[in-house]
């Protein structure tokens, strides 16, 4: 192809490159766009949850695909003797564990497993801190979810089987259910006010660490990179063609 005294003649070598290469940074960048629009619609759902009226979980049977996000409250007592650490957990630049205490209904024969909070490790790993104390209330209240997430889960949930508090290395609310003597339920309850804009600021600060804006910067860079690359192979493959006035005579 001729164009104002230039040639392109795409090469075999620089094409063999440049294909897979711009495969690749487009795939990258059509990813996450669709990272941004599934956080998108997660946030959709979240804030429609939110809105939804506070589930009563003494009176109405819940569970986490259908109700994750909802506010919650419930009636009844916390087991004290019967409580989860989940290990490996950082805040506020200090390492420690996640307190994960059953809340036994009030009328009816199963729990609920309220996230407390975080405790710091004090004293070694060979001896647990002691537990928060629970409060002379006997009514809980947070937002229905899942737990941190693990990418692997590598070996026993437990290190310390048979013991109370019991230490766990990762979320496996299968295992803790078989470890307690009754039902419990298939979600954990981090426990927070009831306010609207409170429980949605927290739910999104502890779902992600960035948002969907995030991932379209990151898109724009990849298919940026890919018209760069475009740019280059076609310079690359690109010739001036000699005049004839140009030529040594």
């Amino acid at each position: 192809m001729h164009v104002a005294g230039f040639v392109f003649s795409p090469r075999l070598v620089p094409t063999l490159v440049y294909i897979p290469l711009l495969v690749l940074l487009l795939s990258l960048g059509n990813w996450q766009l669709d990272r941004g629009e599934e956080k998108r619609e997660r946030l959709a759902a979240r804030a429609e949850a939110f809105r939804a009226p506070v589930v009563d979980l003494t009176d109405t049977p819940a569970a986490l695909a259908s109700h994750e996000y909802r506010r919650a409250r419930a009636q009844g007592e916390y087991d004290v003797a019967h409580q989860f650490y989940l290990d490996n957990q950082i805040d506020d630049d200090r390492v420690g564990y996640r307190v994960l205490t059953p809340f036994r209904l009030a009328d009816r024969d199963h729990a609920v497993l309220v996230d407390r909070g975080f405790i710091p490790i004090v004293d070694g790993r060979d001896t647990l801190p002691a537990p928060p104390p629970v409060t002379a209330s006997e009514q809980v209240t947070g937002q229905i979810g899942r737990g941190p997430s693990v990418g692997l889960k590598l070996g026993e949930p437990s290190d310390t089987p048979g013991q109370w508090p019991r230490r766990v290395q990762y979320m496996d609310m299968e295992y803790m259910a078989e470890a307690l003597p009754y039902p419990l339920a298939d979600f954990l309850l981090l426990e927070r006010s009831l306010s609207t804009d409170t429980t949605a600021r927290a739910g999104v600060r502890a779902a992600w660490r960035f948002g969907p804006e995030r991932h379209d910067g990151y898109a724009f860079q990849w298919f940026s990179l890919a018209a760069a690359l475009t740019l280059i192979w076609l310079i690359v493959n690109t010739h001036r063609v000699a005049n004839k006035e140009d030529r040594p005579q």
